[in-house]
């Protein structure tokens, strides 16, 4: 059964997020065969309306206005409501980040639907839409089906992969007129801290620092082993309250959960709460003094070790690899 599918595509900085893609991604499944519309929110967004069309959509629907420059609950819910009001979808997909989970349970009370959050794989099975989403801080995973109204979903960042890219593609970009009125809250402006290298949530790569790491110098040697591998820098909870790093690079159940190709642990035990933001990594390496530390139940890879030793041999070893190369 073919249906029409809406995806919110989420912009930072006028470009959009990776979890856009996926989104699409998970969309086309949804639909079925169906149409697939990209919708973009902001100021002078029309051309990552385009770049939507690129990675799969059928067509982009962008509403421009100066009170949407800045994600607000009140103006994103109204002009996502009026685009839903003018295209009656049957299926409606949001990334998980920090503004989908803010505005997907606002939007589907309002519709009165339901809403899968947190998807970490969508398929077609038995004539069912079949999400799949992790439970119990990521010791087991449940299947969900929509039976009954719109299909309301939103998939984690890093876990759907995108559609190719096609730049070549073409597909009608519209705009619509939206009256985004009575804000609560309006954002004058965002002060951001200067965060360095590749976004945490969607990193492919992350080397992530515990209280093991002593120090904020002792993030030295993460970060260059980061910027080796092309990624970003983490941290457990307990880093992040001893003052050694920002709360920004928090990864636990408290702070980000990131899914990505390689996640290394250094210094860090193991504590449950930090498993549950990055334990489904695809593969998971740990670097820690402790041979009984409870990171190597979880890891594909154990190093036992002094990680102001290990790492800076690890950096070099890369380094000569990728010269090699």
């Amino acid at each position: 059964m073919s249906r029409k599918v809406i995806v919110l595509g989420e912009t930072r900085d006028s470009s959009l997020r990776n979890v856009s893609f996926e989104a699409v991604a998970a969309a086309k499944t949804v639909s079925e065969g169906g149409e697939v519309i990209g919708v973009v929110f902001g100021e002078s967004v029309a051309e990552a309306g385009k770049e939507l069309i690129h990675y799969g959509a059928d067509r982009v629907i962008v509403v421009e206005h100066a009170e949407l420059k800045q994600y607000s609950s009140d103006g994103y819910t109204q002009a996502l409501m009026a685009v839903i009001d003018q295209e009656s979808p049957e299926g409606i997909i949001l990334g998980h980040t920090s503004l989908g989970k803010d505005l997907a349970p606002r939007v589907a009370g309002k519709l009165g639907s339901g809403l899968i959050s947190d998807a970490i794989a969508v398929e077609e099975a038995g004539g069912n839409i079949v999400f799949t989403r992790p439970i119990y801080s990521g010791k087991a995973f449940e299947k969900r089906v929509v039976t009954d109204g719109i299909i309301f979903a939103t998939i984690r960042p890093n876990n759907i992969n995108p559609l190719e890219h096609d730049a070549g593609r073409s597909g009608d970009v519209q705009s619509l007129s939206v009256d985004i009125k009575d804000l609560r809250t309006v954002i004058k402006e965002v002060l951001r801290k200067a965060t360095e290298g590749v976004d945490l949530s969607e990193a492919k790569v992350i080397v992530a620092g515990g209280r093991g790491v002593k120090s904020t110098e002792g993030f030295e040697p993460l970060k260059e082993l980061a910027d080796v591998l092309g990624g970003a820098v983490g941290a457990s909870r307990g880093a992040c309250d001893a003052d050694y790093c920002d709360y920004a690079l928090q990864i636990g159940q408290t702070g980000k959960v990131v899914t990505p190709d390689l996640y290394i642990a250094c210094g860090i035990s193991g504590a449950i709460q930090h498993l549950a933001g990055m334990s489904n990594s695809k593969v998971i390496v740990a670097i820690n003094k402790d041979p009984e530390a409870n990171i190597f139940k979880v890891a594909d890879y154990g190093i036992v070790g002094d990680l102001f030793e290990v790492v800076p041999l690890l950096t070099e070893e890369i380094k000569a690899l990728l010269v090699k190369s």
